[in-house]
């Protein structure tokens, strides 16, 4: 890109704010009334011919105002934006709803999810937080009533599993303990490959013992990788963007296609912690997404469980406040992501 002079940014960035606020054309009247410059509307035709030809403004028709293209956004994004934090008592009301929620995973995800679409005024994304690999610390194994017993299983990183195991035969407190004894020597560090190696040097309750904790490993990381949130579809629909019937069809059909919005967590999900990336329009590798601006993030600890999140919204979205927000949450899912995952995290 190159370096405009202060006044052809100052004008750039008018039409930008002008058209995000508005939704119509700009005119060079209104810039002269809005930007300040003390120039007269001759003179910023003039300047605005030059942004239009340098590929950073359009206009609809011949007589229209101008509108930014995906360079004048992306323009505006890289130099002109402020860097700009939600108020303090905004930010105090997500950090209540988010913390007021018990740490289940599911009902967690889903209300971040609406917090952010709330807060960008747009559609959003989370998508669950995932150990990069699934791995045993310990279990107990706690007798109920007959055969029945108790299975707690704690993943490195702190994540707690249960599950309820029918066992050929009633065992005694002492027998389990010294069951689970052994499979904790033996399956500490392992992930589900390893601990199916150990298979044959167990007894016929440690194997059904370990077949469960396979199982649930194996739940896990299927789980995490495929459950993606979402929230705000209805406020991108209410946008001008997507007022025409097929524009709203192509955005529904998105919406529900998974495939599509995994790739797009996907993306986020090779970011480095704490960077909030923007692509904006045909930058997208979805064509989908070439009316739309996304801005994504990834949230969680290094080495112990990350997640993604993203706001889809119109290109004409208030990007300082939708950045803001994204690189807020990230925040505030990080640190509940170490609540979640112990002193592991």
């Amino acid at each position: 890109m190159e370096d405009l002079t202060p006044r052809r940014r100052a004008i750039l960035e008018s039409v930008v704010r002008e058209f995000i606020a508005t939704a119509t054309p700009i005119g060079s009247k209104t810039i002269a009334e809005r930007c300040g410059l003390g120039l007269s509307p001759a003179t910023i035709r003039n300047e605005l011919a030059y942004l239009e030809e340098r590929g950073y403004l359009t206009h609809p028709y011949t007589s229209a105002g101008r509108i930014p293209t995906d360079e004048g956004y992306r323009y505006f994004v890289e130099h002109l934006m402020e860097e700009v934090e939600l108020p303090p008592a905004e930010r105090q009301i997500i950090r209540d709803r988010l913390y007021q929620m018990p740490l289940e995973m599911g009902q967690w995800l889903r209300l971040a999810a609406a917090v952010l679409s709330q807060i960008a005024e747009s559609a959003a994304l989370v998508a669950a937080p995932h150990p990069p690999r699934s791995r045993f610390k310990h279990l107990k194994l706690i007798s109920l009533h007959g055969s029945m017993a108790l299975l707690i299983l704690v993943l490195q990183g702190g994540m707690v599993k249960q599950r309820m195991l029918t066992l050929a035969r009633p065992y005694a407190q002492a027998e389990l303990n010294r069951t689970a004894s052994q499979l904790n020597s033996l399956f500490e560090g392992r992930g589900p490959r390893e601990i199916a190696m150990k298979l044959p040097q167990l007894s016929p309750l440690g194997k059904q013992v370990a077949a469960s904790v396979m199982e649930v490993m194996k739940q896990v990381g299927e789980w995490a990788n495929g459950e993606i949130y979402r929230g705000g579809l209805a406020n991108l629909l209410h946008q001008p963007e997507f007022a025409t019937v097929e524009n709203a069809r192509r955005l529904v059909n998105v919406w529900e296609e998974r495939s599509i919005l995994k790739a797009l967590m996907a993306e986020a999900s090779d970011l480095a912690m704490g960077k909030v990336q923007v692509i904006i329009g045909k930058e997208s590798p979805w064509d989908e997404f070439k009316e739309c601006s996304l801005v994504l993030a990834r949230y969680g600890v290094d080495e112990s469980a990350s997640g993604a999140l993203g706001v889809i919204g119109p290109k004409r979205m208030a990007y300082e406040r939708v950045i803001s927000a994204v690189r807020y949450v990230a925040d505030l899912m990080s640190d509940m992501v170490r609540r979640l995952y112990g002193n592991h995290a």
